[in-house]
């Protein structure tokens, strides 16, 4: 009996120095979360034409809604911007030295129809060469589109800007729309 209690106590004793010599070791994991914003225009509107093509649209101005114009993409809130490369609109040919103004010319972002995002910021404004806001999120998403109607002047502000060189006479500028996070 003796020498089960001498094995007894062997065991539990090298079983309480098994159990004092093991370690442990930790380790952190951290997961880090880095901005992501991406935009597209739609790859059919990439050109925006505003037609003045009866004497209504010189009155009146004319308007063209472009729908699911934009597509943001976004793993947190964000801001759209937009700006004009030129503060004026001129003509790609020469002999054309006439200009518009870009401020003439006015976008409107609405809730897209494909995947609209609920509760963003829409704010009208006009085209100038200083990024400005256009649509601002306190949310992210992925793959939200925004519909943008682009306006251009009426009460005749382009009689005179018409000529014979060129039919239509076209004034162009670049847009760019830029994604930021907030």
């Amino acid at each position: 009996m003796r020498k089960f209690y001498y094995l007894l106590g062997f065991t539990l004793g090298l079983t309480s120095i098994n159990v004092a010599a093991q370690k442990t070791g930790d380790a952190t994991v951290n997961v880090r979360l880095y901005p992501i914003q991406t935009i597209v225009v739609n790859g059919s509107q990439k050109n925006v034409n505003l037609d003045y093509r009866t004497s209504d649209d010189y009155k009146k101005g004319v308007a063209l809604d472009e729908a699911d114009h934009l597509t943001v993409y976004s793993t947190g809130a964000f801001a759209v911007n937009v700006q004009s490369k030129d503060a004026q609109l001129s003509s790609v040919n020469t002999s054309i030295t006439e200009k518009i103004n870009a401020a003439d010319i006015k976008l409107t972002p609405t809730a897209g129809t494909t995947n609209p995002l609920s509760g963003s910021k829409l704010s009208t404004v006009t085209l100038s060469t200083t990024p400005t806001e256009l649509i601002s999120s306190n949310i992210g998403g992925v793959d939200k589109t925004f519909n943008v109607k682009y306006s251009a002047a009426g009460a005749d502000s382009y009689l005179n800007k018409y000529f014979n060189v060129e039919n239509p006479t076209t004034y162009t500028t670049v847009v760019t729309y830029t994604i930021v996070a907030k």
